[in-house]
C-alpha cells in the first residue's frame, strides 16, 4: 500500500493538475458542463432549488452535501441578506452557510434598475459638490474678469474672449444662444450721456414705444373693467338680456386678459433694453469699439460694481453674495431716518430678504417687516402688532428690539436706525442663517429626488419626472432649462463603452457624468448599473478583509487593527465603484491589496506586472494565464470583477443568479470537493490533509480547529496526542492546541505543507491502514459538520418546503 506521504504528496506536489484529471472525467465533466450551462437560464430560487443537478452540484460544491436533503433550511439561507448582521444565514455559526448565499444573488440580484444606491449617492454628493463648485467659480471668474478687462484694447476683445463675454452676459441677462454681435458690440460702443449714440437714438426711442403702449393697454384694462362692473349691474336689473349681457362680459374680459398679457411682454422688453442701457453705461469704449488712450475698458468703480451683480445674479446666496449684502445694509441702515427710506422707493427687496434672513421670520408681504419694525413696543399692549404674533413672537420681538423705529416709523432727534451693537448683532445673525433657505430647498429637493426615482420606469418617466430630471441636470452642472431634451435623451440611450457613441461626440463631460449616472439601454428601457463587482462581492470582501487582518491578533491589539482594518474595507467599498478600467484598479494598489489579502494573499508577493497578466486572460479560454496558473484564486479575483475585453467596466449581467466570479468559484469549489472526496476511497489520510489545508485560511482561532472533528483529528494524529482529550474541557483543549500550533503560520504555504507532512507520517503511524478507515467517518460528522442551531432550523423548517 502506498503511503500517506507520498500519497498526498503526488497530489499536491501539482494540485493544479491533479484538479484537471477530476475535471477530465467524464461523470465530472458532465456535471460541470451541465451547471455551466444551465446556471444562467435560472431566474428564480424556487427554480433553482427545484432542478436538483444545479442544487446538488452547488451543495457538493461548498461542502454540505450531508443537507442536500434540507431544501426549507436551504432556500432560507439563499434568502439571507449577506449585508445585514441578524440575518438567518449570517446568525449561523457555520461559515459554510455564509459562503453558499453569497455564491449567489438571490436576495440582492443584479437588476435592471434606473439607479442604484451607490449610484443615487454618488448623485447627491454631486449635487452638493457642484454647488460648492459654483461658488469657487463665482470667485475664480470674477478674479480673472478683473485682471482680463483691464488688458482690453477693444469691444471685440472682449466679445472673442468666452470668459469675458461670458461674465459680461450673465449680468445683463444676455443669451448666449441668440445674441446679436452687431447690436453688442453698437451696445459697448456708446455713451448713454450723448443723445446721439446708439443706444439712445435706436433703444431710446422704443423704450418710448413701450411706455407709451402700456400706458393704452392700461387705459384700455381700465375702460373695460368699468363696462365688466356697468354691465354686471345691468344683469340685476329686471328684463336684463342675459345672453347678450353675459357676452359683452366676456368680450370685454378677453380685452382685460389681453392687454395684462401684452403689458407683460412690454414690461419685459423694457427690462430687456434697460440691461442695454446698462451695458452701455458699464464701460468706456470709445464710439469706434477701441479703449482710449492711457484709459482702461472700465473705471474701477464700474469694475466694481460689475463684480458685484455678477455675484448677485447667481440664484443662490453663495459666501460672497452675503457680504456683498451685509455691506449693502450696513450703508443702508447708517443712512435710513425712517422705515419708509429703510426699505426705499421702488421697495429694496435686498433689505427684505436680508432682515427675513437674519431674523428667520419667513415674511411673505413687506408689510409684515415693516409692522414688526414700528410695533408698539410696550410689552403690556396684549393687541400690538408683536404681541399678537403667536408662535412668532420671539422673532418678531428680537427683530424689532434690533430697531429704534417709533410706532410712526420715524426716530427721534438724535436716534439712529441701529446702534453699532445692534447692526453688529443683527449682521451676525444674517451671517449665520444666510444660506439656510437655500440648504433647506437642497434637503427638499434631494428628498424628492430619491421619492422620485421610485417612480422612474423608462427613460420616457425620466424625462417626465421634473424633480428627478432637474435635480439630475443641475448636479452635473447643466440647466434644465437650457440644453435641450433630445440631447439628453440621446446621451441616455448612449453606449459607455463605445468612443464613437452620442455622448462622447459632444466632447462635455457633464454629459458623460450623467449617462454613467444612470441605467438605460439604447431603446430607454432600464438596464443593469456599470458595475465593477456586484453588491454581494464588494461586501464579501470587506467582511473577508477584516477577517484576514484581525484573525491572529491578540486581545490587546485586536480593537486597533480591527478599527484600522474597518477603515481599509470602508474605503475599498466607498471607492471600488468609482474605477472605470483595469488600468484605474490596478493603478489603485491599495484596492488590491484588500482583494488580494481578502483571499488569502500577501501582496507583497503579488507584483503589478502578474496582476496585468491576470486581468488580460480570458477566462473563458482554459488555456489563458489565469487558468493555468496553479493558484486558482487570482483567477476568481479576475472573474469577481465585470471588465469587458478592452478592460472597461461593463454592465452586470441581468437578472442572472451567479455572476462571473460567482460561478468560476463555485466551479472550482466543485473540482476540490471532488478531489478530495476520492482522494478520500483510497486514502482518508489524503482527504484529511486536503480538507486541512484548503480550510487553513479559513482558521482564526484554537476553537475554529476544534470545533470541526475532522481539523481536530489532523491536530492529535500531527502531535501525536490521544483522541481521548476530545473529552476534556473545551478551554483547555484550546490551550493545548496554542501550545503545540502557532496559528498565524497557517498562513504561511512553506510552514503549512512542513505541518501536513508530518501529519502524513504520523497518520499512517497511528493507523494500519484497512480500506474501512473510521477516519471517513469525520466528514460526516464534523467541519463539514451540522451544529446545534443547524438542526434547531431544520426542525423548524422540514414542514415549510
Amino acid at each position: 500500500m502506498v503511503s500517506t506521504y507520498l500519497s498526498y504528496n503526488l497530489v499536491v506536489r501539482n494540485l493544479k493538475q491533479s484538479l484537471t484529471r477530476v475535471a477530465d472525467q467524464a461523470q465530472v465533466a458532465r456535471d460541470a458542463a451541465y451547471y455551466k450551462d444551465n446556471i444562467g437560464k435560472v431566474k428564480s430560487l424556487d427554480e433553482f432549488m427545484k432542478n436538483d443537478r444545479l442544487y446538488q452540484y452547488a451543495m457538493t460544491a461548498y461542502g454540505l452535501e450531508d443537507m442536500i436533503y434540507a431544501k426549507a433550511f436551504m432556500k432560507k439561507v439563499l434568502q439571507s441578506d449577506l449585508t445585514d448582521s441578524s440575518s438567518f444565514a449570517n446568525s449561523l455559526t457555520d461559515s459554510r452557510y455564509r459562503d453558499f448565499a453569497a455564491a449567489f444573488s438571490f436576495s440582492s440580484g443584479d437588476k435592471a434598475i434606473a439607479q442604484t444606491t451607490v449610484q443615487t449617492d454618488e448623485m447627491v454628493d454631486l449635487y452638493n459638490t457642484t454647488i460648492q463648485n459654483q461658488s469657487d467659480a463665482l470667485a475664480e471668474e470674477t478674479r480673472y474678469y478683473n485682471i482680463a478687462i483691464d488688458s482690453v484694447k477693444s469691444v471685440d476683445d472682449v466679445l472673442n474672449n468666452d470668459r469675458l463675454r461670458g461674465y459680461v452676459f450673465t449680468v445683463f441677462g444676455i443669451d448666449e444662444n441668440s445674441w446679436s454681435r452687431e447690436t453688442v458690440r453698437n451696445l459697448m460702443s456708446s455713451d448713454p450721456d450723448d443723445p446721439n449714440s446708439y443706444v439712445n437714438t435706436t433703444w431710446g426711442p422704443r423704450l418710448l414705444d413701450l411706455n407709451s403702449r402700456i400706458t393704452q393697454a392700461n387705459s384700455e384694462i381700465s375702460d373695460a373693467t368699468t363696462k365688466i362692473a356697468d354691465y354686471q349691474t345691468q344683469l340685476q336689473q329686471d328684463g336684463a338680456d342675459v345672453a347678450d349681457l353675459n357676452a359683452r362680459i366676456s368680450e370685454q374680459q378677453l380685452i382685460v386678459s389681453g392687454r395684462t398679457s401684452q403689458i407683460t411682454s412690454y414690461n419685459n422688453s423694457i427690462a430687456a433694453i434697460n440691461n442695454y442701457f446698462d451695458l452701455a453705461a458699464a464701460f468706456d469704449f470709445s464710439a469706434d469699439g477701441t479703449v482710449p488712450s492711457g484709459s482702461t475698458a472700465q473705471t474701477a468703480d464700474k469694475k466694481s460694481a460689475m463684480n458685484e451683480l455678477y455675484v448677485l445674479a447667481n440664484p443662490r446666496v453663495t459666501p460672497s453674495a452675503a457680504l456683498l449684502n451685509k455691506q449693502y445694509f450696513e450703508q443702508k441702515v447708517a443712512s435710513a431716518r425712517t422705515v419708509d427710506e429703510l426699505f426705499g422707493d421702488p421697495f429694496d427687496q435686498r433689505i427684505f430678504d436680508f432682515l427675513n434672513a437674519a431674523y428667520g421670520i419667513n415674511a411673505i408681504v413687506p408689510s409684515t417687516i415693516e409692522n414688526i419694525l414700528t410695533s408698539d413696543r410696550d410689552p403690556d399692549n396684549a393687541s400690538s402688532y408683536v404681541n399678537m404674533a403667536g408662535s412668532k413672537k420671539d422673532a418678531y420681538l428680537a427683530l424689532m428690539n434690533a430697531f429704534n423705529f417709533k410706532q410712526d416709523g420715524t426716530l427721534d432727534t438724535g436716534v439712529s436706525a441701529q446702534t453699532a451693537d445692534q447692526t453688529k448683532q443683527t449682521t451676525n445673525y444674517y451671517m449665520a442663517a444666510y444660506n439656510d433657505k437655500d440648504d433647506a430647498a437642497d434637503e427638499a429637493a434631494i428628498k424628492q429626488y430619491k421619492s422620485g426615482l421610485t417612480n422612474v420606469t423608462s427613460l420616457d418617466t425620466f424625462m417626465s419626472t421634473s424633480t428627478v430630471y432637474n435635480f439630475a441636470l443641475k448636479a452635473v452642472g447643466l440647466d434644465p432649462t437650457k440644453v435641450s431634451t433630445l440631447t439628453i435623451k440621446n446621451v441616455l440611450k448612449s453606449d459607455l463603452n463605445d468612443p464613437k457613441s452620442y455622448v462622447y461626440t459632444l466632447k462635455d463631460d457633464r454629459y458623460v457624468q450623467l449617462a454613467k449616472a444612470f441605467n438605460f439601454d439604447a431603446k430607454g428601457n432600464l438596464t443593469t448599473p456599470l458595475a465593477v463587482q456586484s453588491t454581494v462581492a464588494i461586501t464579501q470582501i470587506a467582511k473577508d478583509y477584516i477577517i484576514a487582518k484581525t484573525k491572529f491578533a491578540s486581545s490587546s491589539e485586536k480593537d486597533a487593527l480591527r478599527k484600522t482594518a474597518e477603515s481599509e474595507a470602508q474605503y475599498y467599498q466607498d471607492n471600488i465603484g468609482k474605477i472605470d478600467s483595469v488600468s484605474e484598479l490596478l493603478a489603485d494598489r491599495k484596492l488590491m491589496n484588500v482583494v488580494l489579502t481578502a483571499k488569502g494573499i500577501d501582496p507583497k508577493t503579488v507584483t503589478d506586472d502578474y496582476l496585468k497578466k491576470i486581468f488580460a486572460s480570458d477566462l473563458n479560454d482554459p488555456k489563458s494565464f489565469a487558468n493555468t496558473e496553479k493558484d486558482d484564486r487570482f483567477a476568481e479575483i479576475a472573474a469577481s470583477f465585470n471588465f469587458d475585453a478592452k478592460g472597461n467596466v461593463t454592465r452586470l449581467e441581468a437578472g442572472t443568479v451567479q455572476q462571473r466570479g460567482q460561478l468560476l468559484e463555485t466551479q472550482h469549489k466543485y473540482l476540490q470537493q471532488t478531489l478530495e472526496v476520492q482522494q478520500g476511497e483510497e486514502n482518508a489520510g489524503v482527504r484529511l490533509a486536503l480538507y486541512f489545508e484548503r480550510k487553513a485560511g479559513d482558521i482564526t482561532s484554537a476553537y475554529d480547529i476544534l470545533g470541526d472533528t475532522a481539523l481536530a483529528e489532523v491536530f492529535r494524529t500531527t502531535y501525536s496526542l490521544p483522541d481521548e482529550i476530545a473529552n476534556m474541557d473545551i478551554d483547555q483543549q484550546a490551550k493545548l492546541v496554542e501550545k503545540y500550533m502557532t496559528l498565524s503560520e497557517l498562513s504561511d504555504p512553506d510552514k503549512l505543507a512542513k505541518l501536513l507532512q508530518r501529519f502524513t507520517v504520523m497518520y499512517d503511524l497511528k493507523n494500519s491502514g484497512g480500506t474501512d478507515n473510521p477516519v471517513l467517518a469525520l466528514f460526516s460528522n464534523s467541519g463539514a459538520s451540522i451544529s446545534g442551531d443547524t438542526l434547531m432550523a431544520i426542525a423548524q423548517l422540514r414542514s415549510g418546503y
